[in-house]
């Protein structure tokens, strides 16, 4: 009896829970050898058009995406030491042909001559922007150079890849190293009764009686949130933040200090190759700004705007602990005084409001909201595969027609990696024979599974993180482009691509979209009028702290990408650098962030980190066009969808936002919203 691979099928996200370790070096490795054989002959075509040359590219392309998307998936969310290996091993192999095909000179001539040739072929501005985004690709790739260099060029990008692996997997083994059972409840004295549910449930799920705290987000912010015993949460605190060090818990096993080293320095070899003085330049060559020194104006022009608010914030939180006999605030007593004061100030937390953000209804009021401003609607199925008992899977309608489809994953496990992302199974495209692929998504978060006897209750903050995944998903979903390397994010400039998401995350504080998504699990009765004035009254408070500490990572990032390599300390002693310049409250010296700091060490934001604030600027006037036309005003809605969402990365991302607001981006919004006074923006 032959067993098929699903990863060699037509559709391997159908067969996700058939998907096993063995099957996934020998799927990519047949799949890479037929595209080599199929792009060695399509180079050799004469007289090449888009339909017999992108074209078919295309159709390799997503073949191979369809089989790596859910390995890649797996990987994150349901990890294993056989899937790992199998991952680490169909990523070298994927590593080596990208690179191959990016120094390819047949391939690059022949898109070359088809971006020449644009007029009398007659392209569509969207195909030409690929064209000319691809011949860029080439060149950052190492096409121009020599035989030797671009084999030296490749060995480094295998090396960065296995890097970026090993950065990832590090820090989900120390994050799951670490584990403090608790029998005594007098110990968690302060954890409201959901909180303790949480600590409760993760005990029980790994079959021990009472507490368990972890390092988990929902487990941690529970402790340094609301315990009373400082000590206890000072030993979270620390377990948290030497996670993948030389210090803490497990003593340097999964050290990414080396690794960071190797990264930083691979990273400037091969921006030096390409004859860029710094990676922080490669970088930004295929991003919407124009150099890191206009990153570092921009930065520092929100550090001037922010900086004085943030050190008042700090200066009554200060006051504020003293009263309780704290003279020095620590680190792990912000979160804690911090709720005690917004308490105190709005008579609001984040733990009361949970009973009335239960997940089945945030998630059908998002769909209801989705719905009004975009012509979509949603139905949930019961009849595809899915990798957790938990995940579900949802269709996208209209017109009575599947236009998408995505994944839900919402709840923290052990084996899942941590945080909120959105990523791509398969994206739109028209294919060979005028059939519409249509997108899928991956959605997922790490929020508390239910406890006993209640549903899945999130905090305010989870609704605001759930709300900005989902805009990364109708962005990947509700495209109209019919080229594979224009649709849905793809092609979409890194510093641009936060749009959609943080756009999503200001629905969250108007009353209009509350009242939709809000309902409590015992009565159903939205939030009440005196909880929802509090929550948007409270909505920033300490937005200046928030701020400032968004811009030290930002700057953290640029920096260490535009320098010479660094070495561990050097690495710590720019991030002190830079926080004496910016932090209002900077951390202990134990503290050991960017040994965790996967976005520029193990994603894709290296030296792009600051994309944050640039698209939250997009974000903020973008989201000014429904103050002023209303919340839920479908016109202002369909215009947000056929000049931001359907676009894709079918055109310059400025062309596309003046063509949605009429005008170029000002910061404004962005300070208003935060609640930071205008007039210290300097031109």
């Amino acid at each position: 009896m032959t067993i098929t691979n699903p990863l060699l099928l037509q559709n391997p996200i159908e067969h996700v829970n058939d998907i096993d370790a063995n099957y996934v070096e020998p799927a990519i490795e047949q799949i890479i050898a037929d595209n080599r054989q199929q792009i060695a002959a399509l180079t050799q075509l004469p007289n090449k058009t888009w339909e017999n040359f992108m074209l078919p590219m295309d159709i390799l392309e997503n073949r191979l995406g369809k089989a790596w998307s859910p390995v890649s998936h797996l990987n994150s969310v349901c990890n294993s030491q056989a899937l790992r290996e199998a991952y680490d091993k169909g990523l070298s192999h994927l590593t080596d042909y990208s690179t191959q095909l990016g120094q390819d000179k047949a391939l690059f001539s022949a898109t070359q001559a088809l971006y020449d040739d644009r007029e009398n072929l007659q392209l569509t501005a969207t195909q030409t922007h690929i064209l000319k985004d691809s011949l860029l690709g080439f060149r950052l790739s190492g096409v121009d150079l020599s035989e030797a260099l671009q084999a030296e060029f490749a060995k480094i990008q295998k090396r960065l890849s296995q890097l970026k692996s090993k950065f990832e997997h590090n820090i989900l083994d120390a994050t799951m190293s670490w584990r403090k059972p608790i029998s005594d409840k007098n110990l968690l004295n302060g954890l409201p009764e959901t909180e303790l549910e949480i600590l409760a449930a993760n005990a029980k799920a790994r079959g021990e009686s009472g507490y368990l705290i972890t390092l988990e987000i929902p487990s941690y912010l529970a402790i340094l949130t609301y315990a009373d015993d400082r000590k206890l949460r000072e030993e979270v605190y620390y377990a948290y933040v030497t996670r993948a060090s030389e210090l803490g818990f497990d003593k340097g096993q999964y050290d990414n200090g080396p690794i960071m080293e190797e990264i930083l320095s691979l990273k400037n070899a091969k921006a030096k190759l390409l004859g860029f003085d710094n990676f922080a330049q490669l970088s930004l060559e295929s991003k919407m700004a124009e150099s890191p020194e206009q990153v570092i104006a921009f930065l520092e022009q929100l550090n001037h705007a922010a900086h004085q608010q943030a050190k008042d914030e700090l200066a009554t939180l200060q006051a504020y602990a003293k009263q309780s006999g704290i003279d020095e605030l620590a680190s792990w007593d912000v979160a804690y005084y911090s709720e005690k004061l917004k308490q105190k100030t709005f008579e609001i937390s984040q733990s009361e409001l949970r009973p009335y953000f239960v997940v089945d209804k945030v998630m059908q009021g998002l769909f209801d909201l989705t719905e009004q401003l975009f012509n979509v609607t949603f139905q949930q199925t019961n009849d595809k595969a899915i990798w957790h008992p938990k995940v579900r899977h949802y269709e996208l309608l209209r017109d009575n027609q599947v236009i998408a489809e995505f994944y839900l994953d919402l709840f923290a496990r052990q084996h899942k990696r941590g945080g909120a992302w959105m990523d791509v199974c398969q994206s739109r495209y028209k294919t060979d024979t005028q059939q519409i692929q249509i997108p899928i998504a991956y959605l997922t978060c790490n929020f508390a599974e239910p406890a006993e006897n209640k549903p899945a209750l999130l905090t305010h903050d989870e609704v605001v993180t759930l709300f900005h995944e989902f805009g990364h998903g109708i962005h990947h979903m509700l495209t109209q482009v019919d080229e594979l390397a224009a649709s849905g994010i793809s092609n979409v400039p890194w510093d641009a691509v936060e749009l959609p998401s943080q756009f999503m995350e200001n629905f969250c504080y108007h009353p209009e979209v509350i009242n939709q998504i809000s309902g409590h699990y015992e009565t159903g009765e939205p939030l009440p009028e005196n909880k929802l004035n509090k929550l948007i009254e409270a909505k920033n408070f300490q937005s200046a702290m928030m701020m400032v500490r968004q811009i030290e990572f930002s700057l953290f990032d640029i920096k260490i990408h535009m320098a010479e390599p660094l070495k561990v300390d050097t690495i710590q002693q720019e991030l002190n650098e830079i926080r004496k310049a910016v932090a209002v409250m900077p951390p202990p010296e134990f503290n050991r962030f960017q040994h965790s700091f996967s976005h520029i060490f193990a994603g894709g934001y290296a030296a792009g980190y600051y994309s944050y604030k640039w698209a939250e600027v997009l974000s903020a006037d973008a989201f000014s066009l429904f103050e002023e036309e209303g919340v839920l005003n479908q016109a202002a809605g369909r215009k947000f969808l056929t000049n931001i969402l359907e676009k894709g990365g079918s055109a310059d991302p400025m062309e596309l936002f003046v063509a949605f607001r009429g005008r170029k981006p000002s910061v404004e919004p962005l300070l208003r919203h935060a609640g930071i006074d205008t007039s210290n923006v300097y031109e």
